[in-house]
């Protein structure tokens, strides 16, 4: 069968799938993958591999930009230590601990098989950088703190360079290619950082170029461009092409698309975006599917849920320090949300792509294969079908749910009565007749009322109603402050030591109604 009807039928799947969840409430993604896995079982098509070179070049570019390109820069900034430890330390330790406990495992128990350095390593490296596209679709729907989803989100866009970056320096190791700390330390900063300066160029030349046009079509052309290119020209220039996109993405979210870009454009533009993400994500998973193979999972299902489990042990542990090291600071969260980005952190197409492009001259390859392909499914599966049910039990999601009906009515209500209101001063003014006035008045006046009943129908609990208003009362009162205190430092009538101490106050006010808001 032709690649072309393939992908056809893949995204039919998709489309069909993607109307069945919303009725059976399953996640999204883990229903791709399990119909990927058994379409691909049966041999009833036979789609693209999923291999580095399709993934590096079609599937993260798009994936990575759109993610930084819809993520609020300014908040992920307010949190950027507690997202940098995650993604730069959090990283290296993550595939230091999976594989010493894979290692310790097989030394301390015969039924476990033994495993070497090198295969853990490769391991631990494969599944370090997290890819929770199930879990933050849920957490939309189901009404997670903000807060929450931006550290999960933020985590995933910025760890996946990362990861790429530590697997390439742990494949280097073994074949001897760098050996000392500071050669590898110096390996890193070169590909992160010199990788985050070509988007850095790169976004800001686009910025400049679509800064004043009024044409979607082409706004929509450059962004892909500068998504695709910024990857293409630092990968090779042998620079991370995933940091780049990342920061490609970031300054063009931040200069243009959240600011200064005409609202009918940017609207384009995301919507654009969104669907090329679920485009690109139905695919990705479902090819994921396709590319395991059931009979080679179970010779060494010992080993995998040995690897699986150490996955998640390093998992708890990265995420348990973070949230330690920041509980004394104004950057803390509960440890609730600890848990659940824990147990949120699943692992995807990546640590697939990544265990696929070791080199066949390396004769453990097949294990490391077999092992981070089983412990994808069971993160997928275990993690993804779960933590909806762990998130509600912890008392994370559920909140906003009771308000959204209800406040959507209210906005309604309040949308009819400001049109009727014009309508009454237009014809007071004998702007257009009183016929057409009034005949265009009784269509309002209906929603009006429909949106009146279903507010005293959706009506939540008055703890409820009255906590979340609270906050978002207390939420504009200390961004009203924030921006005297601007005001006041702009004109000279405080200093700066002052302006940066009261802001950071405030900061941290704003911090903590993050952890309790939905």
């Amino acid at each position: 069968m032709p690649y072309e009807i393939a992908i056809l039928i893949l995204f039919l799947i998709a489309s069909l799938a993607a109307i069945a969840v919303r009725k059976i409430h399953l996640p999204y993604t883990v229903a791709l993958v399990a119909i990927g896995l058994v379409l691909g079982n049966i041999g009833l098509l036979h789609p693209p591999k999923l291999t580095q070179e399709v993934l590096f070049a079609f599937f993260l570019p798009g994936l990575v930009f759109e993610a930084a390109v819809h993520l609020d820069s300014r908040a992920m900034w307010r949190d950027i230590w507690g997202i940098s430890a995650l993604v730069i330390p959090g990283v290296i330790l993550s595939t230091l601990i999976s594989a010493w406990v894979l290692v310790y495992a097989g030394e301390i128990s015969s039924h476990i098989p033994a495993v070497t350095w090198p295969v853990a390593l490769l391991f631990g490296a494969a599944v370090a950088a997290t890819d929770p596209v199930a879990v933050v679709a849920i957490f939309k729907q189901l009404g997670a703190p903000k807060r929450l989803r931006l550290l999960i989100e933020s985590e995933s866009l910025l760890n996946d360079g990362t990861g790429i970056v530590i697997f390439a320096i742990v494949l280097s190791f073994i074949n001897h290619e760098v050996s000392t700390a500071g050669e590898i330390t110096l390996e890193f900063f070169k590909v992160a950082g010199l990788g985050a300066l070509v988007g850095l160029l790169i976004g800001l030349a686009v910025s400049w170029m679509i800064e004043d046009l009024d044409d979607a079509m082409v706004v929509i052309s450059m962004s892909v461009i500068a998504a695709y290119g910024s990857f293409l020209v630092a990968d090779q220039l042998r620079l991370s092409g995933v940091i780049s996109t990342v920061a490609t993405g970031l300054i063009l979210q931040n200069r243009i698309l959240s600011r200064t870009i005409y609202p009918s454009v940017r609207l384009s533009v995301e919507e654009f975006w969104e669907f090329m993400a679920f485009a690109l994500n139905s695919l990705i998973f479902l090819l994921m599917g396709f590319a395991v193979k059931l009979s080679m999972l179970l010779d060494l299902w010992v080993l995998i849920l040995t690897a699986y489990l150490a996955m998640l042990l390093a998992r708890f542990l990265v995420v348990s320090t973070v949230w330690g090291s920041l509980y004394p600071s104004r950057y803390r969260f509960p440890f609730s949300w600890a848990v659940i980005m824990s147990w949120g952190g699943l692992r995807g197409a990546l640590s697939m792509v990544l265990a696929l492009s070791i080199p066949d001259s390396l004769p453990y390859k097949d294990v490391v294969v077999t092992m981070v392909f089983g412990v994808v499914l069971l993160s997928i599966f275990i993690q993804g079908l779960s933590i909806a049910p762990l998130a509600t039990w912890l008392g994370v999601l559920g909140k906003k749910r009771e308000l959204q009906a209800y406040e959507s009515s209210r906005v309604q209500a309040m949308l009819a009565q400001s049109v009727l209101d014009e309508i009454d001063y237009l014809q007071k003014h004998h702007i257009a007749s009183k016929e057409t006035l009034e005949e265009v008045a009784q269509e309002y006046q209906d929603l009006k009322k429909q949106a009146e009943a279903a507010i005293q129908q959706n009506k939540p609990q008055k703890e409820t109603l009255t906590s979340e208003e609270k906050l978002r009362v207390q939420r504009h009162l200390i961004n009203l402050q924030k921006s005297r205190l601007l005001e006041a430092y702009q004109k000279g009538s405080i200093s700066r030591e002052l302006f940066e101490k009261l802001t950071a106050e405030l900061d941290a006010k704003l911090l903590e109604i993050d952890n309790l808001e939905s």
